[in-house]
């Protein structure tokens, strides 16, 4: 389900991006000296592609490569200025998602810890409140022993009077 997703986003990217990177295309081969730039560009990257092609094919290397005409130069600079602009987008929005996720499960990671640090809580206020039931139930039985089995039984208390003597019942 996430593929063809990506898939029509890039799409959606490229497809918007390509006006962007035909007006840089338009405007890279006005401007002198950002021409100048493009084409020392073009030239660089034919020098290398074609070098490396050699090498794949298995051809001489050391021959010496002719450099491009000038317009066809700006063509292929311009063209991968374009590709790069588009590439360059498509990256960042890769980019700014995966951070988007990431802060998401960073968010759920945190309410996991939370959540489980609010059960650790309850579980030793739990605990706490069982061991002052176990005091108390040992406190009774102390009392209990302390009183016999009819003290158990003889659920009457002895009244007191103002004075604090003991009033026979």
């Amino acid at each position: 389900m996430i593929l063809p997703v990506v898939k029509l986003g890039t799409l959606a990217i490229k497809t918007i991006c390509k006006p962007f990177a035909n007006r840089l295309k338009k405007e890279a081969g006005l401007h002198p000296k950002f021409r100048n730039l493009i084409i020392n560009i073009a030239q660089a990257n034919h020098r290398f592609t074609t070098q490396m092609q050699r090498q794949i094919y298995g051809r001489a290397t050391d021959v010496e490569i002719r450099p491009l005409n000038e317009e066809k130069a700006v063509q292929a600079a311009a063209d991968l200025l374009g590709e790069l602009f588009v590439f360059t987008v498509a990256g960042a929005a890769v980019i700014f998602e995966v951070q988007r996720s990431t802060r998401s499960e960073a968010r759920k990671e945190e309410l996991r810890r939370q959540e489980l640090q609010a059960m650790k809580q309850r579980d030793d206020d739990l605990a706490r409140e069982i061991e002052l039931l176990r005091k108390k139930v040992e406190e009774i039985e102390q009392l209990a022993k302390g009183r016999g089995l009819s003290g158990i039984l003889n659920f009457r208390h002895a009244h007191t009077t103002e004075d604090g003597k003991v009033k026979p019942t």
